[in-house]
């Protein structure tokens, strides 16, 4: 039997005992894991941030004086919080103030509508618009309409949007609802309205950010609530022509200065290394933001203040932002990506909460692909929570969802949103929607990963390359 060379011998040792300390380290984070779990599971912090948020500040629309009165709550409950670096950075918004919004059905059969503006579109003329609606069942078949073929018409998207638990339905309808102001114009129409992006059946409307282009004139853009779409079409069946009138007050007013709200519970031994959890602070102005965003706002901050408590620091830092302007064009994280450019490279991984509060399901990635599968098993204490694994595509949320293009890692914390789009953008988006158990497990998933996160060894770049368009 041949002895092995002595150097081989004490290198083959010094491995063995570098992975036994590794292994050793992952198991005390996992213990601390659980305890936040626990954590999160008794306190009521975060139930409370987010009422706090909805009753005392409201609709905070971005560029609105509500948006100021949510900086400066913000500002203030973060430090009564004792995070150790609270700050703002400065995102030049734009200022839109929805004004009056009132819709009927002229004929063949006289009927009031429920109707809202979409965010950014121009008002009507006064007096309003009186004209024939031309109905398309998408965005597509109204950009198929023969040139001109809408001229003085009232355009009518009529997409419906499908029930997902993971929102899948938004996706195919929402273009409608962000490009069908270029398209119907471009067809001559003087107005478009579309049906709701939306899940419920309430005879509610759904708001929500539309665009213009350049060199195609802008037409006034809103929403009708899902069961004054379907009054048209059952008008529609009996008669070829339904006119109606379409009254908006929008107004445009300029740009204004809001901000991106930061907190960091410290890092110790990788202090300039840093996690980020996000939210964004904006929320349309029909409800109260209570389920978009308020609930991210309260879940990434009551992570946070949880890791903030424990008696050992994190190794890297744990960043909470509340972005500015997310509502109207992801402003506050793209200002966020271009303030940060020098110290991406330091982020080691980012996610963002801004889907509710539905129970978290399944966390999905993007990562290196070589790590991915450690770093599922680095969340093994979010299967007691009920969250499973998930791919390797994750865009983390749509204010970090420009840093993997930058080299940045992400993480999507996948929540349950089967009845988002009831609420979303609506009236109806309110406190009584959050379920506090399930905000509660929110939590507890959150800093379970910043925590995991903070102290992880994986190496999670370089991601992979994005797959080219055919």
């Amino acid at each position: 039997m041949k002895t092995l060379p002595l150097a081989l011998l004490s290198l083959g040792l010094l491995v063995a005992a570098n992975s036994q300390a590794n292994q050793t380290t992952t198991d005390k984070n996992h213990k601390v894991a659980i305890s936040l779990a626990n954590t999160a599971a008794q306190s009521s912090l975060a139930y409370e941030l987010v009422e706090s948020l909805t009753v005392e500040v409201g609709p905070r629309l971005a560029g609105s004086d509500q948006d100021k009165v949510a900086v400066d709550w913000a500002m203030a409950k973060l430090k009564s919080l004792g995070f150790e670096r609270v700050y703002k950075e400065p995102v030049t918004v734009p200022v839109w103030h929805r004004g009056i919004a009132k819709a009927n059905i002229v004929s063949p059969y006289p009927q009031p509508m429920v109707i809202t503006a979409l965010g950014g579109s121009i008002a009507t003329p006064k007096g309003g618009i009186t004209a024939e609606v031309a109905r398309f069942d998408s965005l597509d078949a109204l950009k198929a309409a023969p040139e001109g073929s809408l001229k003085g018409k009232i355009a009518f998207i009529d997409a419906k949007t499908e029930r997902h638990r993971d929102g899948a339905g938004y996706g195919k309808t929402s273009s409608g609802r962000s490009k069908g102001a270029v398209a119907a114009a471009e067809k001559g129409a003087v107005a478009i309205i579309i049906r709701s992006i939306g899940t419920d059946t309430d005879r509610m409307a759904h708001t929500g950010m539309m665009r213009y282009q350049d060199g195609v004139e802008p037409i006034p853009a809103a929403a009708v609530s899902n069961p004054d779409a379907d009054m048209i079409n059952a008008m529609l069946k009996r008669t070829d022509k339904v006119s109606l009138h379409l009254e908006l007050g929008s107004e445009r007013r300029g740009e204004a200065t809001s901000y991106n709200v930061i907190a960091e519970v410290s890092g110790s031994s990788k202090a300039d290394e840093i996690v980020l959890i996000g939210a964004h602070l904006d929320s349309w102005d029909e409800g109260t933001g209570a389920i978009d965003d308020g609930a991210g706002v309260a879940i990434v901050t009551a992570a946070a203040k949880h890791i903030l408590d424990l008696p050992a620091k994190p190794q890297r830092t744990v960043r909470v932002v509340l972005y500015a302007a997310e509502e109207v064009g992801l402003i506050g994280g793209k200002t966020y990506a271009k303030a940060h450019e020098a110290e991406l490279a330091k982020h080691y991984i980012a996610a963002e909460s801004d889907f509710g509060a539905g129970r978290i399901y399944q966390i999905d990635w993007n990562v290196a692909p070589r790590a991915h599968a450690d770093a599922v098993k680095l969340m093994h204490a979010a299967e007691q929570l009920g969250v499973s694994s998930g791919n390797n595509q994750a865009s983390g949320g749509p204010d970090v969802s420009m840093l993997p293009a930058l080299g940045v890692p992400v993480a999507s914390l996948r929540q349950d949103g089967s009845d988002y789009f009831d609420y979303h953008h609506t009236p109806n988006d309110t406190l009584d929607k959050i379920d506090p158990a399930a905000l509660a497990q929110n939590v507890a998933v959150y800093a379970q990963f910043a925590w995991m996160m903070a102290n992880s060894e994986l190496e999670l770049r370089p991601l992979a390359p994005k797959p080219q368009a055919q």
